[in-house]
């Protein structure tokens, strides 16, 4: 029963665990959704990702074939 003396320090530990770990997840999504916005600003304005289609592409290739 001598560990009941540490409890204090113990519950403590995963109360500040807890916290860290909540708070980090808070701001990963905070920062998601800030790049989200930012994304869908810049494809608004007409900047496209690398990986998306072109749609002048895909129509060029639709006319070749």
């Amino acid at each position: 029963m001598e560990g009941i003396n540490h409890l204090p320090f113990i519950v403590g530990s995963y109360a500040a665990a807890f916290v860290v770990i909540a708070g980090l997840i808070g701001w990963v999504t905070l920062d998601f959704r800030a790049q989200r916005r930012a994304l869908a600003d810049l494809e608004m304005r007409g900047f496209a990702r690398r990986s998306a289609p072109q749609p002048a592409a895909a129509a060029l290739a639709k006319e070749e074939a």
